[in-house]
């Protein structure tokens, strides 16, 4: 009971980061702006609210970096931390397995694939907001699922083990076709490794208003199927024989999962780390209970994520750095400290 007051004030505590955590944002940048006016901007986007807020003497030029430039960068940065964070629990839950992430079935494989062709093949073109790049890699990203999970399915049941392993053998073909696109347009090798290592900077509110039903659907499957992750975390039978549909909700899982992992990676490029490092922190903080496990994973990976494309568009302003290499930067070392904090108390 204690453990469980505990991990809901966390969540409380969680949610006020993440509020703190967008207002600094928005203030720090190649150009500052004073924290009260950035308060005052995103109150006035904030329904009921914005009737007593008044932004008239707030120049235009610092409304138009707030509304056209960083809102849109931390919103998606919010989006696709969530997504990526939540899709890693859920593969660690369902597959069992405390090295799974989003992109051990070859999603992220499969999405730089799509992206690849589009770029050297030229194509380009937007419909419904997004570019070609992106569609091409929301593409890639379902098709790869779709064949992953066909090639592991035996009738009506598929294989924990044989997923898992169609995931990386998949996974390992992909990524050799991408290195061949690579080798074979040299002119393009640029673009394409940038795009693999992530960025967030050429995301719009168009971007946003395209993934985010998606998106929050699937995060909604995760929170509304965290109990029963639990269950099915004591193994197949005993799932069944509690009246779990082991298999009808394994599927419905991995299809969210995979869902929302595409729809981010298709405006972000490739991720990394944020499927891994969240989950395994959040459960060392709060415990194994997906019922916190899920929701503090979920405000962790907005907060990470929109920490991290902070750091990566101020380090070297006013250049930018890919977002992977700040998420790999930051995550690892801080997984590691936690790794040793809980070893040393289990010791102790």
């Amino acid at each position: 009971m204690q453990r469980n007051k505990k991990n809901n004030l966390m969540i409380l505590v969680m949610i006020g980061l993440l509020f703190i955590t967008i207002v600094i944002a928005c203030v720090i940048g190649s150009e500052p702006i004073p924290l009260t006016q950035s308060i005052r901007l995103l109150l006035n986007k904030i329904p009921f609210i914005n009737h007593f807020i008044n932004i008239e003497d707030i120049d235009i030029k610092i409304q138009n970096i707030i509304y056209i430039v960083r809102v849109p960068r931390i919103l998606g940065a919010m989006l696709i931390g969530m997504a990526l964070a939540g899709s890693g629990v859920v593969f660690q839950g369902v597959l069992r397995n405390p090295l799974a992430e989003p992109y051990i079935l070859g999603i992220s494989s499969g999405a730089a694939v799509g992206a690849t062709v589009t770029i050297v093949t030229g194509i380009s073109f937007t419909f419904m907001g997004l570019t070609s790049i992106s569609l091409g890699a929301f593409i890639g990203a379902i098709l790869t699922m779709v064949v992953v999970y066909n090639i592991a399915r035996v009738g009506l049941k598929t294989s924990i083990t044989t997923l898992l392993l169609s995931g990386i053998a998949v996974s390992f073909l992909l990524q050799s076709l991408v290195s061949l696109m690579i080798s074979l347009n040299r002119d393009q090798v640029e673009k394409i490794i940038f795009w693999t290592m992530g960025s967030l900077s050429s995301i719009k509110m168009s971007h946003i208003e395209v993934v985010y039903i998606p998106i929050i659907i699937s995060l909604l499957i995760f929170l509304f199927f965290s109990r029963d992750l639990n269950v099915m975390l004591l193994g197949e039978e005993s799932a069944t024989s509690m009246g779990i549909d082991v298999i009808v909700l394994r599927k419905i899982l991995l299809v969210a999962a995979s869902v929302a992992t595409a729809f981010s990676v298709s405006i972000s490029g490739i991720i990394g780390f944020v499927g891994l490092i969240v989950p395994h922190a959040m459960r060392l903080i709060v415990g194994p209970n997906h019922k916190y496990l899920t929701p503090t994973s979920l405000l962790a990976g907005a907060i990470f994520l929109i920490v991290s494309d902070t750091i990566a568009r101020t380090i070297i302003a006013p250049g930018q750095l890919p977002i992977g290499v700040i998420t790999a930067v930051i995550g690892a070392p801080y997984f590691i400290f936690l790794l040793y904090k809980n070893t040393s108390i289990s010791r102790g």
